[in-house]
């Protein structure tokens, strides 16, 4: 379902060609993974800051600061790989529209998801190729679980902003009508598939450090590169919150973080159910696979804002969307600014929604009195 939206009186159509006005209304419209989001107030907000060019073939332009200074409210937010877990997405099967996503992935990954999901067994379902489009699939038929419940459309009306941790960011781009449940799910599954080639190639994974400000843990990652070569270095991959960082890198250098954090006054150490070193250049090999399915994928401009993991922005300019998409691979993930950002400028409620509740965790951490839900699939 396509939603059209009044173009406001600021804008005269009259001044531009026949073709550019059709491009514009076509920007001014926009359409749900699945049975449509609707958010006026954003999609107009969008429409005044859309511009034409002056160019010879006229077409629509985006100002990629357009949603710079967005005020949230209320903020859906996706999980990321290694919040899968077996059982998951079983409760889809109660909820037709859920668990018509999960015969549309079937179609396009060529295997029984809601199996692997619901059964296993753990050491297949934790592989990037089978994890990534686990949890994109799951947590967009969470978003279908909330709709089904008394209240739950106005919720989903309600949401002006969006993010996703990692690969969460996957599931928020579909929510918020940047591209398709297929295309996103096609994107996926690529990208898992890259990464684990990426990660047999080299031998590398991911721990996080429980305990230690980001300061700390850089001093950490800089005593344990003086002791490995360049293979096993390590840095860090996630800023998740406070106390919680995410390193990554050669298997080597992971192994001397885990046994020199304690003497840094960590509280612990737990090694991540990940494929290879996400987020560092061990991941650089899957990075021009990745690149080549993006150029082809048809990307719109969100009808609400969606903030990036790499730069803690939120992006209106499709291009943009997937250089930073690329790059994501290789940087750093900026959530703890994301989530401080938010809360700061007066987030009023978010919601979890997929397998786990790490999400949540991590708001709490980052502000007790925050108001968020979990919306399991």
């Amino acid at each position: 379902m396509t939603y059209s939206l009044a173009l406001p009186s600021t804008i005269s159509l009259k001044k531009l060609s026949p073709n550019a006005s059709s491009s514009f209304r076509a920007s001014a419209s926009f359409m749900g993974f699945r049975n449509g989001f609707r958010s006026s107030t954003g999609a107009n907000f969008l429409i005044h800051r859309v511009f034409m060019s002056d160019s010879v073939r006229s077409q629509t332009v985006i100002d990629d600061s357009l949603f710079l200074d967005y005020k949230p409210t209320f903020a859906f937010l996706f999980p990321g790989q290694g919040a899968q877990a077996v059982g998951m997405g079983k409760e889809s099967l109660s909820v037709p529209a859920a668990a018509d996503l999960f015969k549309t992935a079937n179609d396009i990954l060529g295997f029984d998801l809601l199996d692997l999901c619901t059964n296993g067994p753990k050491e297949k379902l934790d592989s990037a190729i089978i994890s990534q489009p686990a949890i994109y699939v799951t947590s967009l038929a969470a978003v279908e679980l909330l709709r089904a419940r008394d209240g739950g459309q106005q919720i989903i009306d309600s949401v002006d902003v969006t993010c996703g941790l990692s690969l969460g960011e996957y599931a928020a781009l579909t929510f918020a009508g940047a591209f398709s449940f297929e295309d996103g799910l096609r994107l996926v599954k690529l990208r898992g598939e890259a990464m684990q080639a990426a990660a047999d190639s080299a031998q590398c994974g991911m721990v996080s450090i429980i305990g230690l400000d980001s300061d700390k843990v850089q001093q950490l990652c800089d005593s344990a590169n003086q002791e490995v070569d360049e293979a096993g270095r390590v840095q860090i991959a996630n800023f998740l919150c406070p106390g919680h960082y995410v390193v990554s890198g050669g298997l080597k250098g992971v192994e001397v973080v885990e046994a020199k954090a304690k003497s840094f006054k960590a509280r612990k150490t737990v090694r991540l159910a990940v494929a290879g070193a996400p987020h560092t250049s061990f991941m650089e090999p899957a990075v021009s696979r990745l690149e080549a399915a993006l150029a082809a994928t048809d990307i719109k401009t969100p009808r609400i804002p969606i903030i990036s993991n790499v730069d803690a922005q939120p992006h209106a300019d499709p291009d943009t969307m997937k250089k930073l998409l690329a790059r994501h691979m290789t940087c750093p993930v900026q959530w703890e600014t994301t989530l401080k950002t938010l809360l700061n400028k007066g987030l009023r409620k978010s919601y979890e929604l997929g397998p786990g509740k790490i999400i949540a965790g991590v708001v709490k951490r980052m502000d007790k009195s925050a108001d968020i839900e979990n919306i399991g699939a």
